[in-house]
This record gives structure tokens, C-alpha cells and sequence, in this order.
């Protein structure tokens, strides 16, 4: 076999999510009297010292790579992440490289998953990447309905959020999607939090993907699954935040919203733009928790209306984010 090149053993430990200090303990990279196990990682890393074939199998397991990924003679170009339709300034590099990992686990499920559909002669789903944007939020929302037969009345008629989340989960299951509510490794520590990403969504014909994440509120929950069911239909695999100027979010979000809330329910709100910050909020959080959504996403229905500025909107978003964060999960 050919030499290591060092420079994949750092790619497939970082993508792997793994800092120096963790990758030693999980390999077992024992201590010598002249090297610690850190010092010894370092030295594989930058070539100083050849990993045995044993080592390399346990990389190959803890950093979950195929052996031949570590023969490799640069770096692949990343290709795992689909299109990120987020906005976040101040990214952390420790959520993305989570986040990364996760995105490649559920595509290494999705292919495992759809060599077994196809080898049934399971047929595509039609209604994947059927629907494009020009034809408007409320066709989209429509075929959605038609395919899965979900119901806004037997929604909201569930006893709570988690309840609510799981009859959409069950109908939009029924037709073919996986729904994964995950926002981890495996464990709480590699947990990745809301503000890194809500959900995303890996269109495909015969397998196709939806991830929520159960870091976020539960009240979440179902928008963001909507909202991913949505980038299904247009066939925009990608990764959504909590903030996108990005105009298929935009999308995606207006369909979502179209589900939940009537513009007649809006309008019994009686929110103006001359309405107080205090009122708003405090007449939102009524009317949300009767519907089985959060405050943000009815403060979303009242923008797309003009009921109120988009300062107003940001304010009570950023209100309502923060009440989500201290909720239990």
C-alpha cells in the first residue's frame, strides 16, 4: 500500500468532528517515557511518524472513513453540505464541523437506504422536485396537502407540540420521506445547537431526507419539518437556519406559514404597525400556543401581511428565539 499522506489524517479527524485531545482517547494512542499521546497524534499528523495498519483501522472506525479514504493523496473537495441557505456572521467552526458530520452520516444512511429501495424496484416519487417557486407558495402548499393529506384542524387538534409534530411526522412518513429528529453525534456533547441550523433537507427520488433538529424548541418542530418538506417538493437539498435572505428559504418559510395560519387568523390578531412591542408579544403568545407554533413564526405571517415593520419583526423574533432557548427540551 502507499504512504499515509498526513494531511488526510487531520481532514478525516476534523470532519470526524474530533479535537486532538478527543481523537487520542477514542484511538487509544497510549503514552511512551518520550511522548504523550497528544505529542504522538501530532506526529502522525504532520508525518513525522507512520500510523500502523491497526491504528489506521481504528481511525477508519472512529473517524468514520472506508480504509482507502486514508490512501488518498489530497483532500476531496467537499461535496456532503448540498447548498447552505443559512446566514450566520459568527459561524462556530465547532458546530460546522459537527454539523458537517452529520450531514455525511444521514447521506451514508440515505445511499445505504436507497440501494435497498432499488433493489425492491421501489418506483421514484413523483412528487419530488415537482414544483418550482414561480409557481407560488400557495401551489406548493397545495400538492403538499394533495400528496400527504395532512389537515391544519387535526393538527391543532393534538394535546401538545410533541403530539402535533408527530402526526405530521406520521403522515409526510406514510408517503416515502424520512424524518430524523436529530441534532447530535450520539451524545450530548456533540450536541449542535439551533442557532447553527434548524434542519435540512436531501432531496431524492427514491430515498428522499428531511432532518429536524431537537435542539431547537419543539414548537419548532413542525415548521422547520414543513418548511424541509417544502425544499423536497422544489428538489433543494441544503441546510436551514434561523435567518436566510436567501429567496428559496424565503419560499419555503411562506409555504410553511401558509400551513399554519390563515391570513383571516392573522387578521383577528388586530396588530398594526402602530401596535406596541408589548402588545404584539403578549397578544402573539396567546395566539400561538392555542395553534401549536412559536411566537416567531406567527410574528413571520404578520411581516409577510405588512401588519408590521420588519424592525418590529426582528424585535419579536429575537424576543421569542430567546424564550425558545430557555424552554426544556
Amino acid at each position: 500500500m502507499p504512504d499515509v499522506n498526513p494531511d488526510i489524517l487531520v481532514w478525516a479527524r476534523e470532519t470526524a468532528g474530533l479535537a486532538p485531545d478527543e481523537a487520542v482517547k477514542k484511538l487509544g494512542i497510549s503514552a511512551t517515557k518520550s511522548m504523550s499521546g497528544a505529542e504522538k497524534l501530532a506526529a502522525y499528523e504532520k508525518g513525522v511518524l507512520s500510523p500502523s495498519r491497526p491504528l489506521l483501522l481504528k481511525m477508519s472506525q472512529q473517524y468514520r472513513r472506508p480504509l482507502v479514504a486514508f490512501y488518498m493523496k489530497t483532500r476531496p473537495a467537499d461535496g456532503t453540505r448540498s447548498e447552505d441557505f443559512r446566514n450566520i456572521p459568527d459561524r462556530d467552526p465547532d458546530s460546522d464541523i459537527l454539523l458537517s458530520v452529520l450531514v455525511r452520516n444521514v447521506r451514508a444512511r440515505q445511499s445505504a437506504l436507497r440501494e435497498i429501495l432499488v433493489d425492491d424496484e421501489t418506483p421514484p416519487l413523483k412528487f419530488v422536485a415537482s414544483k418550482s417557486e414561480k409557481e407560488g407558495a400557495a401551489a406548493v402548499l397545495k400538492s403538499i396537502i394533495e400528496v400527504t393529506g395532512i389537515k391544519r384542524e387535526e393538527f391543532r387538534s393534538k394535546a401538545s407540540p410533541e403530539l402535533a409534530f408527530a402526526y405530521l411526522r406520521t403522515k409526510i412518513e406514510a408517503v416515502g420521506v424520512f424524518v430524523l429528529l436529530i441534532g447530535n453525534l450520539g451524545s450530548h456533547h456533540t450536541a449542535i445547537d439551533a442557532e447553527a441550523f434548524r434542519g435540512f433537507a436531501l432531496a431524492d427520488k427514491i430515498a428522499p431526507f428531511v432532518v429536524v433538529n431537537d435542539q431547537d424548541a419543539k414548537t419548532a418542530w413542525s415548521f422547520t419539518l414543513l418548511h424541509e418538506l417544502a425544499h423536497i417538493f422544489l428538489g433543494a437539498s441544503g441546510i436551514s437556519g434561523k435567518v436566510s435572505d436567501v429567496e428559496t428559504e424565503k419560499f419555503c418559510n411562506t409555504v410553511a406559514n401558509l400551513f399554519f395560519l390563515s391570513e383571516e387568523e392573522l387578521d383577528e390578531l388586530k396588530i398594526t404597525k402602530s401596535t406596541s412591542l408589548q402588545d404584539a408579544i403578549s397578544a402573539i403568545a396567546e395566539f400561538a400556543k392555542k395553534r401549536h407554533v412559536s411566537g416567531s413564526m406567527v410574528a413571520y405571517g404578520l411581516l409577510r401581511k405588512g401588519s408590521i415593520s420588519v424592525e418590529a419583526w426582528r424585535a419579536i423574533t429575537h424576543f421569542f428565539c430567546c424564550a425558545m432557548a430557555e424552554e426544556p427540551r
